[in-house]
């Protein structure tokens, strides 16, 4: 019986033992490939150079525009210079919203000249009247303020201005921007429901610069819709100090935004097929629309630049993955995510098998980990058996839960394993939705560090087990 124990026992340190050789073998193997896909990136890619195009011949590209459909165009083109890959456009309608010609905000005080600044409305924001809107100003830093003097009837026929600035006080300044965007979403319906007949926000950015910072609003179905403005933090300033000093002073706004009928848009997809298990789908991509405002260069430009230098890495050194890899360039994230939507649909309905789903949209700077949504069955991985992989690369921020707009719907429909792209985001609201949101801000070495990891990790993935 003790013989028999000790066979066993020998057994299975002699199993262990292969399995570490092999598990050694396998990370060293894994190793080379991440230094190859690493240097072939940094060396060769020309990742920087599609950005430039994009943004220098295209500029802004708000879905459902006329240079939209030139990105799809050119994000196609791009595709099809890659050998051995599938190029396809998916249709979805978009919604389609025109600014119109530049806003105006200027500030009336008795006996002095009127104070011009330049705003610029929300994105999604109904019109002005033709003559425009002039009416006192009431600065609300809190809802529980908006809401007292709302009851109070005080609120009936003014202006409302949100000036709760991002708090500086979080690490993380995407925390903050999430502290302080439900300003810009929410702020008009709310003051409308109050008897207001607009709403201005100070632009969401940790920025004190001339530059208003667009985005996305919405309004409630049941309220009037009000028109919605920014201001950068330089005039939300001026016009705070002019309201302190002269409470009855009034703004004048104008603009001459509409929405108009839904247009027939798409997403682009470069798909590399698997060759072990070419049903399982692993999705990088980013989002191709932008607002009107610059060249939406860090948002998200860089971000399908990025995935689809995964593609033209694999086919450069030759790797032939495991799974099918997508880059796709989704459609319409800034204002609806009908892309994002139409593509998880479609997967759905074609009862497609996607593993993962990894989303850059965090601008094109220097790249510190991966997000990870609820219960991916690769954190662990990440944490570990990968660990000192990535962390060679600067990669080690693999906490945060999450994943990116153009892919969540992937996350609700199909249960996809998610990942967004980390970043040093320091500088990331300083450009955001702004005219300031152009090439010349984006660092060629950073934005490929970016490309690189998430190569790596769509390797990391495509090759396991």
């Amino acid at each position: 019986m003790h013989f028999e124990r000790l066979k066993i026992s020998f057994l299975a340190i002699f199993i262990l033992a292969i399995f570490s050789q092999n598990s050694r073998a396998q990370s060293n193997t894994d190793s080379i490939m991440l230094r190859k896909i690493y240097n072939e990136c940094m060396m060769n890619s020309n990742a920087y150079l599609h950005l430039e195009e994009l943004c220098k011949e295209v500029g802004g590209r708000l879905a459902g525009s006329p240079q939209a459909a030139q990105a799809v165009d050119m994000f196609e083109k791009w595709g099809k210079t890659i050998p051995g890959v599938t190029v396809t456009k998916q249709p979805c309608m978009v919604p389609h919203w025109v600014r119109g010609r530049a806003e105006q905000a200027i500030i009336y005080r008795q006996g002095t000249s009127p104070i011009i600044m330049h705003p610029c409305a929300l994105g999604n924001s109904v019109a002005t009247p033709q003559k425009g809107i002039r009416a006192e100003v009431v600065e609300i830093l809190r809802w529980s303020q908006l809401d007292s003097l709302g009851k109070a009837g005080k609120l009936r026929d003014k202006i409302v201005f949100y000036d709760r600035p991002m708090n500086p006080t979080f690490v993380d300044p995407g925390e903050a921007y999430g502290d302080a965007v439900d300003q810009r979403w929410g702020g008009a319906s709310r003051a409308a429901k109050y008897g207001a007949v607009a709403s201005v926000i100070r632009s969401v950015t940790h920025a004190y610069d001339a530059f208003p910072h667009t985005g996305v609003m919405g309004y409630e179905d049941s309220v009037k819709r009000i028109p919605a403005f920014a201001l950068s933090t330089i005039d939300a300033a001026l016009l705070a100090a002019c309201v302190h000093g002269n409470p009855n002073l009034e703004l004048y706004l104008w603009d001459e935004c509409q929405m108009l009928g839904d247009v027939l848009s798409y997403n682009v997809i470069v798909e590399m097929k698997g060759t072990e298990h070419p049903e399982e789908i692993i999705t990088v991509g980013g989002h191709l629309d932008s607002w009107d405002l610059a060249e939406g260069a860090h948002d998200d430009g860089t971000g399908v630049v990025q995935a689809l230098e995964v593609i033209r890495i694999f086919q450069q050194l030759g790797i032939k993955p495991k799974r099918t890899i997508r880059a796709v360039a989704f459609m319409n994230e800034e204002n609806g995510n009908r892309g994002g939507k139409a593509y998880a649909a479609a997967a759905k309905e074609k009862g497609e098998k996607h593993i993962a789903a990894i989303e850059s949209d965090g601008g094109g700077f220097t790249p510190t980990g991966f997000s990870c949504s609820k219960g991916n069955r690769y954190q662990t991985a990440l944490k570990h058996r990968w660990f000192g992989l990535l962390t060679a690369y600067g990669l080690r921020d693999f906490e945060r839960d999450g994943g990116g707009t153009d892919i969540s719907p992937l996350g609700r429909e199909l249960n996809v394993n998610l990942f967004g792209l980390e970043v040093d985001a320091q500088r990331y609201f300083d450009y955001h939705h702004t005219a300031n949101d152009v090439f010349e801000n984006v660092n060629q070495r950073e934005m490929n560090m970016g490309a690189a990891a998430m190569a790596m990790l769509v390797y990391l993935i495509s090759e396991d087990k």
